[in-house]
């Protein structure tokens, strides 16, 4: 499931019991970081058209290096998504990729500016976002091997559930979204 996102993302309303239950499983956190996403909609299409949207362009400065990124979820015009497909890359230079941007008519759409602290198991990584302007955040992306989206997002289901630890609402929107004032 190469290219395949498959995540759970909540709000958090106690980020300690939940890292206590994943050092008891012998997770260990990263440094925190600052994520800076610079968000862009394209010319020849308008991300922020359909009642749902399904798909943004990221450039991230963070710093640890710079990336682009392009993901669409699926189902497209649903507005509950299951999955995405994700290509991201590495960018060596970032300010390069802003202006090669610029110069094909890309339009800035939102910058989400937070701190990520990331937590490794086997088969789930977990992050805590804070998120400036948005509030804090957890989320679960499947890490593992599994044959079909249903498989990874029941593996998923059942990893956040054996947690036992209170979590707040499932967000179904991504940090643009909220920042951008859209619900869907």
């Amino acid at each position: 499931m190469q290219y395949i996102e498959v995540e759970k993302k909540y709000m958090v309303p106690d980020a300690e019991a939940l890292k206590t239950k994943l050092r008891d499983l012998g997770a260990k956190p990263s440094e925190p970081t600052r994520q800076v996403d610079a968000y862009y909609n394209a010319p020849h299409r308008d991300f922020l058209a359909p009642e749902a949207i399904s798909e943004w362009l990221r450039i991230r400065t963070e710093e640890r290096g710079s990336s682009i990124n392009y993901k669409r979820w699926f189902p497209v015009d649903e507005i509950i998504k299951t999955h995405a497909d994700e290509f991201e890359s590495k960018v060596d230079d970032v300010e390069a990729i802003r202006r090669l941007l610029q110069m094909l008519d890309f339009q800035p759409l939102v910058t989400v500016d937070k701190t990520r602290e990331e937590w490794q198991l086997p088969n789930v990584e977990v992050v805590f976002d804070h998120v400036l302007n948005a509030g804090d955040f957890v989320e679960f992306e499947f890490k593992g091997d599994a044959e079909t989206i249903d498989d990874a997002t029941a593996q998923l289901d059942e990893f956040i559930s054996s947690l036992n630890v209170e979590l707040g609402e499932q967000i179904r929107r991504g940090y643009p979204h909220i920042l951008l004032g859209r619900e869907h």
